[in-house]
């Protein structure tokens, strides 16, 4: 089986014989109902491609689609003149890209439909609304727009460049405005993207694009399903298994709990990040591929500055209009990291409409919190070591031994970072920093602040033979902490286990910014 890795040439694939996740149903109901679309999805997602599907189907390339659903649908093959913009491959940081990249795009256009180039003379809105009108009069179709990660120009200089910013959002501004003076030339337009700048004015002055992020129609547009999953890839799973010596069925576990977990809709419907499932199963090796391949650096530049712990963001219920609208003159990272993929929906709440925002899988966790731990704590240690060596001892058991690991971490954390003015942000750097540490363990089951009937417990880790219970005070005692486990019965759930039980009473001292009292009981 040949993978599309890096590929997102639709005409490519099918043409060199590569593997094709079948789409183009919900590509024939969206296009049949025509308008203005937007479709925003993280980075390395399919956008590209699906943005591709488009250009070919409506260019009427017939022979690319057989046997594919939409062959069966499509009896007309019309072909459409087709304008596609992908702001994919510029560096939107250097001043004077975005005009000479539209300018280019429209001389090229100018010069196919044979028509004055009209640089000097029109704005870009103008000079797109002319295209428009004569591709609709010369082939007697209205036009295709398809706009490929349309807000790239804004996010590379998002928090960077004010004037730049502001620069990029007045020149988009101009040129999507062909949306409204084309509205009769127009017969599909789809922007695609990672944020929605609903409150920006780049697309003030026509109305706003139908926002399909959330619809339950197309919320499977991009990625993979479960049930594509089990289709299209079955031998692969099982070539995957041999390699890991493990069964088909714990292999599909391992590649769910890895790479599964987003939503985007009511519905719930669970999607595989294609990039990181393809490479797995293409390299037969279960790597953080996604991750990998790069942050965004405008999400790297707000959270700088972000002045929330993401344990007071995670598996919490919000409104949709927290996390969806993005407003650009306010510091609120929420909706930034939600769609670029770092956050996603786990539940819904039909009562009060609102939505459970947590990591939708663990190389997303393990990535993301590795990152955030790295600049928040900015330890001398080096993290992932220190996380295997700490995910070893659990495995064997060795409950002492974590004192010692948990001391020379804390201990390299500069006196700059844990320093704080008064007791409330003591209390608060003590909780995240054992937040952070305790999830970026969890390879293992982790639960940090679990409610129970008593009480709520500061962290449990189950590994498949040991039970290591966790409550932390800071600057008390262990004795302290043992006895608030015993008197809440944190244990009582796990009596009936046959794994050995280990509860752990630790102090921190916010004076040396490490353990100052551990005790453990089994």
């Amino acid at each position: 089986m040949k993978y599309p890795i890096g590929i997102q040439s639709f005409d490519r694939i099918i043409e060199d014989g590569y593997v094709y996740v079948d789409k183009t149903d919900m590509i024939y109901d969206l296009t049949h109902e025509g308008g203005i679309y937007f479709l925003s999805r993280p980075r390395r997602f399919g956008k590209s491609l699906l943005v591709s599907t488009l250009k070919n189907y409506y260019l009427g390339r017939k022979d690319l689609f057989k046997g594919l659903a939409i062959d069966g649908m499509e009896k007309e093959w019309n072909v459409y003149p087709v304008f596609h913009v992908d702001f994919n491959g510029g560096n939107f940081t250097n001043a004077g890209e975005l005009e000479q990249k539209l300018n280019f795009c429209l001389s090229e256009w100018e010069h196919l439909y044979d028509m004055p180039v009209r640089q000097n003379e029109l704005g870009y809105g103008d000079r797109f609304v002319e295209i428009l009108r004569t591709a609709h009069a010369k082939t007697g179709r209205r036009a295709v727009v398809l706009i490929d990660e349309y807000d790239k120009p804004i996010l590379d200089v998002l928090d960077m460049s004010r004037e730049l910013e502001d620069r990029h959002r007045n020149v988009l501004k101009a040129f999507y405005s062909v949306f409204k003076g084309a509205d009769a030339h127009l017969q599909f337009v789809l922007l695609t993207g990672v944020t929605k700048f609903s409150q920006v004015s780049v697309f003030s002055g026509f109305n706003q694009p139908k926002d399909i992020s959330m619809d339950a129609r197309y919320e499977t547009l991009c990625g993979i399903t479960q049930d594509e999953l089990e289709r299209y890839f079955s031998s692969p799973i099982s070539d995957l298994a041999v390699e890991y010596q493990c069964t088909p069925d714990e292999m599909r576990q391992r590649l769910r709990r890895q790479y599964d977990g987003y939503h985007f809709s009511k519905r719930m419907t669970g999607v595989y990040n294609p990039f990181s499932l393809l490479n797995a199963l293409d390299s037969l090796s279960v790597d953080d591929y996604w991750f990998r391949s790069g942050t965004p650096t405008y999400l790297i530049r707000l959270l700088a500055h972000f002045n929330e712990n993401m344990n007071e963001l995670t598996g919490k219920y919000y409104a949709m209009e927290e996390f969806i609208d993005y407003k650009a003159d306010v510091e609120r990272p929420l909706p930034m990291i939600y769609q670029s993929g770092y956050l996603t929906i786990k539940d819904y709440n039909m009562r009060h409409n609102t939505f459970l925002l947590d990591f939708p899988n663990d190389e997303v966790k393990k990535g993301f919190l590795t990152m955030i731990a790295s600049s928040y704590l900015q330890p001398r240690e080096r993290l992932n070591g220190w996380i295997f060596d700490v995910i070893d001892a659990m495995e064997a058991g060795e409950a002492d031994s974590l004192r010692t690991l948990f001391t020379s971490f804390l201990s390299s954390i500069p006196y700059t970072m844990r320093r704080k003015d008064n007791e409330a942000e003591r209390e608060r750097y003590f909780q995240y920093t054992f937040y952070l540490i305790m999830r970026l363990i969890s390879v293992y089951t982790v639960y940090t602040e679990k409610v129970q009937s008593q009480g709520r417990v500061d962290c449990v880790v189950e590994t498949p033979q040991y039970v290591y219970i966790f409550e932390f005070k800071l600057d008390g005692t262990a004795d302290e902490a043992l006895s608030q486990i015993e008197d809440k019965g944190y244990a009582r759930e796990y009596e009936s286990d046959s794994r050995r039980v280990f509860k752990i009473g630790a102090s921190f001292s916010s004076e040396t910014g490490t353990i100052s009292d551990w005790k453990v009981q089994d």
